[in-house]
């Protein structure tokens, strides 16, 4: 295999691994959002509404 190859292959193989380490550390370690409590929004409600 020539140099040439060899570099462009590195390269690439480089880029996707950097691309796929940069959006797994995104992924884990971005803050969850909260969530709504379905439960605390119907607090008042004493019955079940069937419908």
């Amino acid at each position: 295999m020539k140099t040439e190859a060899i570099i462009v292959m590195v390269g690439a193989q480089g880029i996707v691994v950097a691309m796929a380490a940069y959006f797994f550390y995104k992924v884990l370690t971005v803050k969850p959002k909260p969530e709504p409590d379905s439960y605390s929004e119907n607090d008042d409600i004493t019955e079940r509404q069937d419908n």
